[in-house]
């Protein structure tokens, strides 16, 4: 049940973002570029998203509870560290630069977009050698320690 719910919101989700035409890397790009063919739709769509949100939010935590978990899993990190910083900046630049983030160049493979599967797999392949890179650090730091 609980995976049919997240396919469901899933699907939502990609329609929303096909309907919206955020799935279009042309369509972010434009926002972008302020001083050529900027096209002010992507701040509708995110100030949609984010209204939508805090609604939801509210009437989820008015429950206490999850409908399908035994308690809400929020985030307890909240400190703002290199790693963070670097994430952040390389999604932003990735982003300004392909006109894709991970959510809609997903939902552009469906369309038979060839630079949404180069994203895609570009994508895959980074978060490969990152976590690769990470467990190396940890191992090495752990020896170290030894």
């Amino acid at each position: 049940m609980r995976i049919a719910l997240q396919a469901i919101a899933g699907l939502i989700f990609g329609l929303g973002l096909l309907i919206s035409g955020m799935a279009d890397p042309a369509k972010v790009l434009n926002f972008l570029d302020l001083f050529g063919s900027f096209d002010p739709s992507l701040i509708l769509v995110m100030g949609g998203a984010v209204m939508l949100t805090f609604v939801g939010y509210r009437l989820a935590f008015r429950r206490g509870q999850p409908w399908l978990a035994s308690r809400f899993d929020l985030p307890v990190l909240k400190a703002i560290d290199l790693r963070l910083v670097a994430g952040a900046a390389l999604f932003g630049l990735g982003w300004g630069l392909a006109g894709f983030c991970p959510g809609p160049a997903l939902v552009s493979i469906t369309l038979a977009g060839t630079s949404g599967l180069i994203f895609v797999a570009s994508m895959l392949l980074a978060m490969t050698v990152t976590q690769s890179w990470l467990v190396r650090r940890q191992q090495v730091a752990g020896a170290d320690a030894s």
